[in-house]
């Protein structure tokens, strides 16, 4: 689905309002709302609140050629058992061995598990399986990250996998449209240049933001399930 709301968007919050009225056909079934930190948490944050939907992080980290450590010859995602994503074609031309990846990989790891423990502080991952998983970002460029995040959650077995974000590059959209069974995007505006340039307010989302919206959803699932 794409439509084209005004823009820009005020905030990320004013996106993932919007991007949750585009979901409300999820509205009270069982889904899971991962959200790719920083920035992805507070557009993600709005629609599991709209949605009643429980939201976790989905941390992916790029896994970079030893001598271009720009140039992803892989990724590795999160998710309680972490999924390795590898772009064996680079691999081959960049003339990494396979010791070198293992030896990357577990760098990054390292990385993941500092920032789960940041973030969650020692919760586990919420298991997509059987459920609708809604992986959502602040908004999609070249799509490397997404694609890595979608590939890993589809290897964990959900029931159904949906892409959402308020913008995305038109021809980047496209080529993801593969990796989930429904793509919700509410502009893909032409051209495109930068996520930054469709929100009025983008500053960079803090830590502190992360670890607050997340505890913010984790106590209201918890007090859902008391009273």
């Amino acid at each position: 689905m794409t439509r084209g709301p005004d823009l820009p968007f005020a905030d990320r919050i004013d996106a993932g309002k919007r991007l949750a009225a585009a979901l409300n056909g999820y509205k009270g079934q069982d889904c899971v709302v991962l959200a790719l930190p920083r920035g992805g948490v507070p557009v993600g944050a709005e629609i599991a609140a709209h949605l009643g939907a429980p939201l976790d992080v989905l941390l992916v980290r790029k896994i970079g050629a030893a001598f271009q450590p720009e140039l992803a010859i892989g990724a590795v995602v999160d998710g309680g058992e972490p999924i390795v994503v590898r772009n064996d074609e680079l691999i081959r031309a960049t003339g990494t061995r396979e010791e070198t990846f293992t030896a990357i990989c577990g760098e990054e790891l390292r990385e993941i598990e500092r920032r789960r423990q940041l973030y969650l502080h020692g919760r586990p991952p919420l298991d997509p399986r059987g459920r609708i998983a809604i992986i959502v970002d602040d908004g999609i460029a070249t799509g490397a990250t997404m694609r890595a995040a979608l590939r890993a959650t589809r290897m964990r077995k959900p029931g159904r996998l949906i892409l959402a974000v308020p913008v995305a590059a038109a021809d980047t959209l496209n080529s993801l449209r593969k990796e989930a069974d429904e793509v919700v995007c509410l502009a893909t505006p032409e051209p495109f240049g930068a996520v930054g340039y469709f929100y009025r307010d983008f500053g960079q989302t803090s830590d502190a933001e992360v670890i607050a919206l997340l505890a913010r959803n984790h106590a209201r699932r918890r007090s859902n399930v008391g009273s």
